[in-house]
């Protein structure tokens, strides 16, 4: 408990009273109560929560008869098919990339590269380069495994050619 100091009539700094062993008792309740109840309103906010997430569980995983017969549901499938068609724009993007500054060669369409754009590259990362050509690569095989995928489950294919 704080107090002013009566004898100190140029300062006004608070002082701990500290000699009354029946303050520091009544200090000490009130703080074991004050645990207490952070105690007991997190535990509630807990209980509530837990329960919450117990009654909508069903939500996060319906079951239907499509979850034991092999085939997607149908906002799986939707879910794929967007996964798929944004990486068919990815993919576009790192050809444009690799068109600018990859490596020519068969496995991946462009790379024929710009003289100084590539020459600039380099002088940032030697192996630049090839890290735009592996990348490119990489972004066909996981537009084909997502629309091989799709196709296997005989959901429809994602094809964004005119």
């Amino acid at each position: 408990m704080k107090k002013e100091d009566p004898s100190s009539s140029t300062s006004s700094q608070p002082i701990l009273e500290s000699g009354d062993p029946k303050n520091q008792r009544r200090r000490f309740k009130r703080l074991r109560r004050r645990s207490f109840l952070k105690g007991i309103g997190v535990a509630g906010a807990a209980s509530v929560g837990a329960g919450l997430l117990a009654q909508t569980s069903s939500a996060f995983a319906q079951e239907g008869p499509e979850e034991h017969s092999g085939r997607l549901t149908r906002g799986d499938a939707a879910l794929l098919r967007f996964a798929a068609a944004a990486e068919i724009l990815e993919t576009d993007f790192w050809v444009q990339y690799n068109e600018l500054g990859g490596i020519p060669d068969s496995e991946v369409p462009g790379g024929s590269g710009n003289a100084p754009y590539t020459a600039a590259l380099a002088v940032l990362d030697e192996d630049m380069a090839q890290y735009i050509h592996d990348n490119t690569d990489d972004e066909f095989t996981h537009q084909n495994f997502l629309n091989a995928y799709l196709a296997s489950k005989g959901a429809s294919t994602v094809n964004l050619e005119p």
